[in-house]
């Protein structure tokens, strides 16, 4: 299978950057070389230009960071209102990924403005397609490759629709961050990841946060079922991106736009049966078109849309661990917005557990060299203290023979 070698995968939110200026040969005192003034101004100014670059890509990264948060807490927020009024949780989720068909319309759009695209639209779907394989999309390959993540998709968004009509908005978003944790212990169960003794605490601090949301209630009644779902939207989501980089690879950002918009096609065409089946067996009530909420789910799918957006362009665009970062932000926004406006009381318990997942979504952010990069901080910190004192001692001894010349004094050494 054909491995890309860009890298906007699904699990690209662990790897992260050091966000350094670079430094020059010579200033570190290793190597000095006699150099030009010429050749003195453009080192400079290339390293300026590094160093611009690298803080307008930070600065546009938080920027992002807020979109990130803002757009899914009010896609889970829009959830809530419309639940208040048309309460079929797959309908909503098979209306929303819908949406995704116009996922690689709007990278085509973004790259013909960018880069005055020569390609006409179809041989850039084409290209793109080579992700499923060097021939590119058949039809064969097209359900065979489409389906399950089509399938997963599906559930995620159910089962975390499905959560929101038993517990608040803040709740079930704090569940869906223990995804990181699922992520990393199935990408070390089954792609042989690194061992990392960090993101197992990591792990087992989200389960821990699992279990005191489930018991802040009692395990019983809506809130241990609120708790199951969200847990289950959080598990489909890993087990879909764990899949995509098992059987797909890395893919780069067009592939992965023509990846979403054929799901898009794939949802819309095979799995529209299933909510004709729970309309006319009457486990949702959809009522006739004219009552249903256009607004609510347009915005709702529109919303949607733009957080997936966001998330892939950004981890192009900026870090991977700030777009991951503006996912946990969502916990205290949607926190705000129950406590402001819906008047939600948490529990002592409920908000301890919440803590403790996102402890351990942070820890799990750490980079995989995080303990051999702290020991060399944590050396440079005890040799420049070192060096601190050895100098202190010089100085004092400097002063000490110097008002021992002006006494007239002599002192002797010990044998």
């Amino acid at each position: 299978m054909k491995k890309h070698s860009a890298r906007v995968a699904p699990l690209s939110s662990y790897s992260t950057q050091v966000l350094t200026c670079p430094i020059s040969e010579g200033e570190d005192g290793s190597e000095s070389h006699a150099e030009t003034p010429g050749s003195e101004t453009s080192e400079e100014s290339r390293s300026y230009q590094t160093c611009t670059h690298t803080a307008l890509k930070v600065l546009g990264g938080l920027l992002l960071v807020l979109c990130v948060s803002s757009s899914w807490v009010g896609t889970t927020q829009v959830v809530k209102l419309t639940f208040q009024s048309f309460s079929c949780p797959f309908f909503i989720s098979w209306f929303s990924s819908n949406w995704n068909i116009l996922f690689f319309p709007i990278y085509y759009s973004g790259l013909v403005v960018t880069t005055r695209e020569k390609q006409t639209p179809i041989q850039k779907f084409r290209e793109c397609s080579k992700l499923f394989g060097e021939d590119g999309m058949t039809l064969k390959l097209f359900v065979k490759r489409t389906a399950p993540f089509s399938i997963l998709w599906t559930l995620t968004n159910y089962l975390y629709l499905m959560a929101l009509k038993k517990l608040t908005a803040t709740d079930v978003s704090a569940l869906y961050c223990c995804h990181k944790a699922f992520v990393f212990l199935l990408s070390w169960i089954v792609l042989k990841d690194r061992f990392m003794g960090v993101r197992i605490v990591a792990a087992i601090m989200a389960i821990t946060g699992i279990v005191m949301m489930a018991y802040a209630d009692g395990f019983h009644g809506d809130s241990f079922v609120g708790v199951a779902l969200a847990v289950g939207s959080a598990s489909t989501s890993a087990l879909y991106k764990v899949l995509f980089k098992m059987f797909l690879g890395s893919a780069n950002l067009g592939e992965v736009a023509h990846f979403l918009s054929t799901m898009g096609f794939f949802n819309l065409i095979f799995i529209s049966c299933v909510p004709l089946i729970l309309y006319f067996t009457k486990v949702e009530h959809l009522g006739s078109l004219s009552s249903l909420p256009w607004g609510y789910l347009c915005g709702l799918a529109g919303m949607w849309l733009v957080f997936n957006i966001l998330v892939h362009v950004g981890v192009v665009l900026t870090y991977p661990i700030l777009i991951s970062i503006g996912t946990l932000l969502s916990v205290p926004g949607n926190a705000a917005v129950d406590v402001l406006k819906h008047e939600v009381i948490f529990s002592v318990v409920r908000l301890a557990a919440t803590c403790i997942i996102c402890l351990g979504f942070l820890l799990l952010l750490l980079p995989e060299e995080w303990d051999s990069v702290t020991l060399r901080f944590l050396a440079t910190i005890a040799d420049k203290k070192t060096e601190e004192h050895g100098e202190e001692l010089t100085d004092s001894s400097v002063h000490t023979r110097s008002r021992s010349r002006a006494n007239g004094t002599v002192s002797i050494p010990l044998a």
